[in-house]
């Protein structure tokens, strides 16, 4: 008979890795259910403990078999990267259940009781003294129970139940409809004069795509490496239109994937969970753990931004503008299907640059390889590729990730580009965190001089333009930068050196989390950074110097509209989130109100953000899309450190990693930030970076 995979607590794999090739779609579920059963015998088991509740014996303690977490990382995680129809209904199937398991757990009464006893303790100068660490876990423990509503009466809890189990479900039916509506739009053309305009490598990716669906022509979809060059280079005006339509109608249109009333009951059922628990709103509920603390301070952020930004955004519509009529007559109205196309003919004009004039220098091989040598020579950690480790997909490639004295850190997964079953977008995930504690069977479990530490497992995806039948993957200057942000998550996950897994890593403030990352796009432009690796894919020729001088003197084109573009958004989150009655509004009509003080093109009929805004509806951005600004300003003022002590920096790199990178969310962010940067941040480096000051 055969054996569940998951069911195996230390696989059979280097580093002991899930097995993906032995995973089967039947494993799931079974081995869900047993780790719930599991997970709730052994929430049962502290609860039970005739000892007096200390942090030893009721908050550091964790399940010697977590069965349940090894397999909804994998599930879950897969579900992103490599889904199907049966995966998805299992995800439906599950949601509820899985909801109920921590609807359960979190209303344990004997539970939450002990951990208040050990809060209470601790606040009396009761219990053993704590490091800053441990303090944390116990803060977050409580205020997680507190948050989750286990200080509620039974019929308050009981509502909450619903709540959650509601929203699993509807943030996961958000996410499909996003993506079945996504792949269901398909531009195919056979006429030649239909794809004038579009460079080599988009008419070569498009006749790969119409290839594979055995199909003469070109295949357009609106995945982000098609949809991108077809919207910047396209000449035909009305085929960019209908791109542009369908990619800003998605799931509004009335069929089964419409997700209007589906964002009605998210906003709303998120508002009634804030307000049983005390709060005004959503946005109180969710700020109280953020680094930005309240609604004010975001819109102040939102607000000097808008100040600082909106009439350079605006000087730079109106010269894209001017830039059209050139060609098109001084009655031509600019609209945003055509703002790509003419701000590349601006940029060329202006910069005799774009972004496909770097393809060539920008070999995904290559750039992977500066990347990689990018954090050898800032860390000295070096990636060695391990075919042994089992994968998900042919296109994915693992790596093992050594340290700077050849000892072993992590696992990467590579995961590069777009495919049917794979969500739109990049991101970063670990199919394993790291922790510090005591190994199986120590004889000795509460010596931490015994203990090991536990390494993560990592994984990059992202939705790289592909390799045709005539050229490897080249990359556009964005890509770069993509890979750059995602892999500076990746590095806040592989330099992780904390006790708790819940505190290492990424598991930071939701405001935290984007510098790591974000810092890493300031190395895309600098020259001695290109310089390792840029080089032209045929000849081998290195990018050329006035090339790298080109890229510098046109980073800033068009950064305030940029800028606008993400503080509307900002502005959209905050106004469904900050509301303190059920919304009942019409959601494109409330949608263009919101951000009408960022908008700097007239709304366009039919056409909706929200409902596809993943971001703030089933992802975890919710009252918190400013923090990818927010994140930006602390990136800024923190790279200017390594501008000043040197962009390769070794011992700025180290304090870096030391302060923020391995210390996870163990203490409070601005905390570590301070201890990095000596200093709290202002905006004043960002606003010089940008040159609006």
């Amino acid at each position: 008979m055969r054996n569940n995979p998951f069911y195996t607590k230390h696989y059979n794999t280097p580093h002991e890795t899930p097995p993906f090739n032995e995973i089967l779609l039947e494993d799931y579920e079974p081995a869900m259910l047993e780790g719930i059963k599991q997970d709730a015998a052994f929430i049962q088991g502290i609860v039970d403990n005739p000892e007096p509740p200390t942090f030893d014996n009721t908050i550091a303690v964790t399940s010697p078999d977590d069965l349940l977490e090894r397999v909804t990382k994998v599930f879950y995680n897969l579900l992103s990267a490599e889904t199907n129809d049966m995966m998805e209904a299992l995800a439906q199937k599950m949601a509820p259940v899985l909801t109920e398991h921590a609807n359960n757990m979190l209303f344990k009464k004997g539970y939450f009781q002990r951990v208040k006893a050990v809060y209470d303790r601790f606040k009396a100068g009761e219990e053993r003294a704590l490091t800053a660490e441990e303090q944390t876990l116990l803060e977050k423990a409580y205020e997680g129970f507190v948050r989750a509503g286990a200080a509620l009466d039974e019929e308050h809890q009981q509502r909450l139940r619903e709540i959650n189990n509601e929203m699993a479900l509807l943030t996961l039916q958000f996410s499909q409809n996003n993506l079945k509506e996504t792949n269901a739009f398909e531009l195919h053309l056979t006429d030649e004069k239909d794809i004038a305009g579009l460079p080599d490598s988009a008419r070569e990716a498009a006749a790969l795509a119409a290839k594979e669906h055995g199909k003469e022509g070109w295949l357009f979809t609106l995945h982000a490496p098609s949809y991108g060059p077809f919207i910047t280079y396209a000449d035909n005006r009305e085929l960019r239109r209908q791109m542009y339509m369908a990619k800003n109608t998605i799931c509004i249109h009335d069929n089964e994937q419409n997700n209007e009333e589906i964002v009605r009951k998210i906003v709303n059922l998120r508002q009634e969970r804030a307000q049983l628990l005390g709060y005004k709103t959503y946005a109180d509920f969710v700020l109280k753990e953020r680094m930005a603390e309240n609604a004010a301070n975001v819109y102040d952020l939102l607000d000097k931004l808008l100040d600082a930004y909106l009439e350079p955004a605006r000087k730079e519509l109106a010269e894209i503008e001017a830039q059209a009529r050139q060609s098109e007559g001084d009655e031509f109205q600019l609209q945003p299907w055509d703002f790509s196309y003419y701000g590349h003919k601006l940029k060329m004009q202006r910069y005799n640059i774009d972004a496909e004039m770097l393809r060539p220098y920008l070999e995904l091989a290559r750039v992977k390889e500066g990347v990689f040598g990018l954090a050898t020579r800032l860390y000295g950690i070096t990636f060695r590729q391990n075919p042994d480790i089992p994968v998900y997909h042919p296109d994915v490639t693992a790596y093992e990730v050594l340290d700077e004295d050849g000892s072993y850190l992590a696992v990467l997964y590579c995961d590069f580009f777009p495919r049917k079953g794979k969500q739109s977008g990049a991101w970063m995930t670990s199919y394993k965190d790291q922790w510090i504690g005591p190994e199986d069977n120590n004889p000795t479990p509460n010596d931490p001089a015994t203990w090991k530490n536990s390494r993560p497992h990592v994984s990059l995806v992202m939705n790289f333009t592909k390799p045709t039948d005539k050229k490897p993957a080249l990359l556009t200057l964005g890509e770069v930068e993509t890979f750059l942000h995602e892999f500076g998550h990746a590095l806040h996950g592989i330099f992780a050196n904390t006790r708790f897994a819940s505190l290492s890593g990424t598991n930071v403030y939701w405001d935290f989390v984007e510098l790591p990352s974000q810092i890493m796009e300031n190395w895309a432009v600098e020259p001695d950074f290109l310089n390792t690796f840029a080089r032209h894919y045929q000849t081998g020729e290195p990018i050329p110097q006035e090339l790298i001088e080109r890229i510098q003197q046109s980073r800033n084109f068009n950064v305030a509209y940029a800028c606008i573009r993400q503080v509307s958004f900002g502005l959209l989150d905050m106004a469904f989130y900050t509301l303190q009655r059920p919304f009942d509004e019409d959601l494109q009509t409330f949608e263009q109100q919101a951000w009408k003080r960022a908008q700097l093109f007239p709304s366009i009929p039919g056409t909706c953000m929200t409902v596809q805004f993943g971001h703030i509806m089933s992802g975890g951005y919710a009252a918190g899309y400013y923090s990818y600004k927010w994140a930006e300003v602390l990136d800024a003022d923190a790279f200017s450190v390594f501008k000043q002590t040197g962009i390769f920096n070794r011992a700025t790199a180290q304090r870096f990693r030391d302060c923020i990178l391995s210390r996870g969310g163990t203490e409070h962010p601005m905390t570590l930030y301070r201890r990095f940067r000596g200093q709290e941040p202002t905006i004043d480096a960002l606003l010089k970076r940008n040159g609006i000051k």
